[in-house]
């Protein structure tokens, strides 16, 4: 029987180099990957755009597989890049939601776009640069645990990855801490060993997430009214995408007091203003449901919940309430939940599931 193939997701960065090495060292057939998502065919507006994914990634990624020894290719996911996660990112802020792009581009781009892609030229499994773990449990089914490198787990953002995927994904990473991974970049003279982390959203590197939104759909955004909860008028707001719940700094709102965003409202256009106490809430609801180490919810399930990548956590019962909807009740108040932004359970070091943050509890 021979080798297992892998194909492995290379962004040019330390962590994905790395993987490609390890699984080597492992025994496997590795190939490494480049996924082109950048949308404008323009070299200097690639180079300037193009993120953790434009040519200069590129250029590192092909550098460092010349460096191991394996072949490697750019394969095209811009039509499904386009639609999954930027016309998405675009819909949900004007819908006066705070999308998640990461999640949906590793559920969709890295994972459902990939394999099927790598499956059909012959490959056992994709892997990635994640700093996470996968685990078979006595159940039979795949979980994403924590990994190595505590501030650097990735876990949340891979909580909607199906069973499927699960089984036919490596993640060797996980198993380090990120320190380890840049010696060993370092021990292999490979150039990307020191290159920083890449932390900005990779198709609006400059962070003005409501000047892409305008100039991608054409759309100008409104003006409003930022108002209390009663609706008294407070002042006039930029346009609902410059919001986020939770937000006190760019308001612009002279109250005489510390101003929170509390609440957005499309349908009227308005941004609600409250206090700080305003901002925690003691539950959610959520939908879009993914489970990982269980099948489903009965009854009432004790988690440590998280409402988005830099949260702690925070100890919570969820139910089913709807046969996609459920309901999380905080043990604690928790601040600043989102719709929009993903709300995921853990038991231990283990994802049992998550969903999409719809709404607080009534």
């Amino acid at each position: 029987m021979g080798k297992k193939r892998v194909v492995v997701g290379m962004s040019g960065g330390v962590d994905s180099t790395v993987a490609a090495y390890l699984l080597k060292e492992a025994g496997y057939e590795v190939i490494g990957v480049t996924m082109q998502i950048w949308q404008e065919e323009d070299p200097l507006e690639v180079e300037e755009n193009g993120g953790c994914c434009g040519l200069s990634a590129v250029e590192d990624a092909r550098r460092a597989a010349e460096t191991l020894g394996i072949p490697y290719y750019v394969m095209n996911f811009r039509r499904e890049f386009k639609k999954q996660v930027i016309d998405y990112f675009s819909q949900e802020y004007l819908a006066g939601r705070t999308p998640n792009p990461c999640i949906a581009c590793n559920r969709y781009i890295k994972w459902e776009a990939l394999l099927k892609r790598s499956m059909e030229i012959g490959a056992d499994y994709i892997a990635t640069g994640h700093y996470a773990r996968i685990r078979k449990l006595e159940n039979g089914r795949y979980t994403i645990c924590r990994s190595a490198a505590g501030g650097k787990d990735q876990t949340y953002a891979l909580y909607s990855l199906t069973q499927e995927q699960l089984a036919h994904t490596l993640m060797p990473v996980g198993d380090y801490e990120k320190r380890e991974i840049r010696e060993i970049a370092s021990s292999l003279g490979l150039k990307v060993a020191a290159k920083p982390d890449s932390m900005e959203i990779c198709f609006v590197p400059d962070q003005d997430y409501a000047g892409f939104i305008e100039n991608y759909t054409g759309q100008k955004v409104l003006e409003g009214n930022f108002v209390t909860a009663q609706g008294e008028v407070l002042g006039k707001h930029r346009g609902i995408i410059h919001y986020t719940i939770g937000q006190r700094k760019g308001l612009n709102l002279s109250l005489g007091r510390p101003a929170f965003v509390t609440e957005i409202r499309p349908e009227t256009n308005e941004v609600v203003i409250g206090t700080g106490e305003d901002v925690f809430t003691e539950g959610l609801v959520c939908s879009q449901l993914n489970f990982m180490s269980i099948p489903e919810i009965q009854g009432e399930l004790p988690v440590t919940a998280k409402i988005r990548y830099n949260h702690a956590g925070e100890e919570a019962v969820v139910k089913m309430t709807g046969p996609d909807q459920a309901e999380v009740r905080f043990l604690r108040p928790v601040r600043a939940v989102t719709p929009g932004q993903a709300v995921v359970f853990y038991q231990g070091d283990c994802v049992a599931g998550g969903g999409t943050i719809t709404g607080k509890k009534k």
